[in-house]
This record gives structure tokens, C-alpha cells and sequence, in this order.
């Protein structure tokens, strides 16, 4: 009896009626829609993501993708050169066109007559080209003369004496060139001196030239012509002072003094010609 007034007790205290269970199963089923939902939307959104992302990453990093775009580029400028060579073209035709046209409106024209060159037997003169000037051993040359310069010592007369007798004379310096080319002739020494073609015996300090001419400016030293001692002849002087120039190198002395010389023999176009013509003439 005790047994059964317990199991009584019990039962009384065990909920129920299904309204309890019926409120659990739609609070499941609710959490159900809501985890799947949002699983749904999630899958959805990262599907979307991956898809853009795979789009932009393919488009920028795919080669493929870089040269087909680069062959399209490469087609795009080939089609507008090959436009632009089609016009070219069609121009140049056009320009060939109007140049032919003007040619063909000109009127024909007759070449000039080729006069031909007079020959030999047409020719009344003739002319020989003149030789090369050659010079006789030990003479110098420089432009159309020819110079000589001594080894022995004489005064100035017969300086121009001995020059007289080679066919020349004394020599006559016209330029800073011809000046510069005997001097660099001359040997150093204490004092080298050499007669040339220049006094003053007839009348003081109007010099001359061998050959008549009055002297035009000259290459005196510094003080020079000073007529120290009865001094009329000219002659030039190079030292082994390297100051010394060759411009600035001619001094007077009495023409009684010896020194040696420097000799002049003109072989100008005339000298040639005649030598030529002489020989024309032997043939």
C-alpha cells in the first residue's frame, strides 16, 4: 500500500499534456530555418566574392588573356599603317600622273651640239707645259729662285762679283718668308755673318737693291743701319743667341769686310719656257 501511494505521488508530478513538447519542436524547427539561412546567405556571399576576385585576377595575370590583347593592339596599329601606305600611294601616283602630263605638253627639243676639241692639226699654236725647276747641287730652292750659300769669305764686291759669275747675284729679299727661308739656312756660330744684295754706297741711307730698286721697309736689328764706321753694305747675322730672330737679323758693315755670301739665280716661268721651247724646237 505504501508502494502504491508512492507511484501515486510520482505520477502526480510528471508534467502532462503535449503542449510542452509541441512548443520544443517549433523552437527547434525555427533554429533549424535560421542556421540554414544563414548558411545559405553565407555560401552565397563568398561564391559571389570568389567569383568577382577569380574574374579580376584571371583578366590581370593570365598570359594568354596579355597577348591576345597585345596581338589585337599589334592588328589595330598594322591596319592603320597599311591605310596610311594605301593613301601614300594613291598620292604618288597622282603626282606621277601630273608629272607626265607636263612633260608630254613640253615641245621636243634638240640637243646642244657638242663642239668638239680643236686638235693638232687644227690647232695653230701649241703650248709645251714648262719643266720643274731643278736646282744645281749645293743651291737652295724657294718658290722661283734658286740660292747658294758660301764657304768662303770675300768682301761684298766680290761677293756679287762671284754671283755674277754663276748666273745670279747677290741675294734680294722681298718677304718675311723668303727671310725665314735663308736664315734657316744659315749655321749658328758667335757671329755668322753673310753679305747680301742690299747698299748704300751711292747715296747715304737710300739703299738699294743689286738690281736697282730702292729698298721698301726691310729686316733690320734694333738700331740698325747706324753707318758706325762708313758702313754701306748689308748682311745678315745668326748667332747662337736663340732671341735672335730671323726678322730682325741685318746689320751694316763697311763692303771692305769678308765675309761669306749668300748668291740669288731667278729660274721664273720665262727661264721655263724658254728652256721648254728650245727644246720643242731640237725635237
Amino acid at each position: 500500500m505504501w508502494d502504491t501511494a508512492r507511484l501515486q505521488v510520482k505520477l502526480s508530478v510528471r508534467p502532462s499534456g503535449p503542449g510542452l513538447y509541441r512548443l520544443a519542436t517549433i523552437c527547434l524547427a525555427a533554429l533549424c530555418a535560421v542556421l540554414l539561412i544563414s548558411i545559405i546567405a553565407v555560401a552565397a556571399h563568398n561564391k559571389k566574392t570568389a567569383a568577382g576576385g577569380g574574374e579580376q585576377s584571371s583578366a590581370g595575370t593570365d598570359p594568354q588573356v596579355q597577348r591576345q590583347r597585345q596581338d589585337v593592339a599589334n592588328i589595330t596599329a598594322l591596319t592603320a599603317a597599311l591605310s596610311k601606305l594605301q593613301q601614300e600611294k594613291v598620292e604618288l601616283q597622282r603626282e606621277r600622273d601630273e608629272l607626265l602630263a607636263k612633260l608630254n605638253a613640253k615641245p621636243a627639243t634638240t640637243a646642244p651640239e657638242v663642239i668638239k676639241p680643236r686638235t693638232a692639226a687644227t690647232t695653230t699654236t701649241t703650248t709645251t707645259t714648262a719643266p720643274p725647276i731643278v736646282c744645281p747641287d749645293d743651291w737652295h730652292l724657294f718658290n722661283s729662285s734658286c740660292y747658294f750659300i758660301s764657304r768662303v769669305s770675300r768682301d761684298w764686291m766680290e761677293s756679287q762679283t762671284f754671283c755674277q759669275s754663276k748666273g745670279g747675284h747677290l741675294a734680294i729679299i722681298h718677304s718675311a718668308e723668303e727671310q725665314t727661308f735663308l736664315w734657316e739656312l744659315l749655321p749658328r756660330g758667335h757671329w755668322n755673318a753673310y753679305w747680301f744684295g742690299i747698299s748704300d754706297e751711292h747715296t747715304e741711307d737710300e739703299w738699294k737693291w743689286v738690281d736697282g730698286t730702292p729698298l721698301v721697309g726691310g729686316f733690320w736689328e734694333e738700331g740698325e743701319p747706324n753707318n758706325h764706321i762708313d758702313e754701306d753694305c748689308g748682311y745678315i747675322v745668326k748667332t747662337r743667341k736663340l732671341e735672335r730672330v730671323a726678322v730682325k737679323s741685318w746689320y751694316d758693315a763697311p763692303c771692305t769686310m769678308y765675309w761669306p755670301f749668300i748668291c740669288e739665280k731667278e729660274i721664273g716661268t720665262a727661264a721655263a719656257n724658254t728652256t721648254a721651247t728650245a727644246a720643242a724646237a731640237a725635237q
